[in-house]
């Protein structure tokens, strides 16, 4: 993805993350473009189409890199966000049609340390409105990266700060390799 003008700016960054962690570096955030740009609540197929095309290849050479180098048995990749979209069109201002932050269901993926490969977890309704059977939370996404690390969520303690994952968040035991 470094050599098209579309994927070079998440290329340079995902490259930067490789090659953190390849010097030791052990937590890596990456925002592949910039902040907020998949906030968009209208003309969703092209705009996310065109986000797709920008991130897709870069993320690609990233896992790619990974395996190559024999990484990702000790690197955990997670690719989320905390809410997805509402599954029906809604009006917008001046007849434009869009969808609305929606907690209810939504998709992330991981790869790498501790988790299962080719797994799919979790289903919504046939609307893809509400999540099936229990479902999960951003708090159980946190508990679930904290217990890959070897960190018991119940136990860690940041001072001055109450956590959610302490009482709500617990790890999907599922998706674990």
């Amino acid at each position: 993805g470094l050599d098209k003008d579309s994927t070079k700016v998440a290329g340079q960054r995902l490259l930067a993350a490789r090659r953190m962690v390849e010097r030791g570096v052990r937590f890596v955030q990456v925002f592949p473009s910039a902040y907020g740009v998949w906030d968009s609540h209208q003309n969703l197929k092209t705009n996310h189409t065109r986000l797709c095309e920008t991130i897709d290849l870069p993320i690609a050479g990233l896992i790619m890199d990974l395996k190559q180098r024999g990484l990702m048995d000790d690197v955990l990749v997670v690719f989320c966000t905390e809410f997805g979209r509402t599954p029906g069109l809604e009006l917008r201002g001046g007849g434009k049609t869009g969808r609305d932050h929606h907690p209810n269901g939504f998709t992330i993926w991981m790869a790498g340390a501790g988790i299962k490969k080719g797994h799919v977890h979790g289903a919504t309704d046939e609307l893809g409105y509400h999540a099936l059977g229990e479902g999960h939370y951003v708090t159980d996404l946190h508990a679930t990266t904290l217990h890959l690390l070897g960190i018991d969520n119940k136990k860690l303690e940041i001072p001055g700060r109450k956590r959610l994952e302490i009482d709500q968040g617990k790890p999907i035991v599922e998706i674990l390799s």
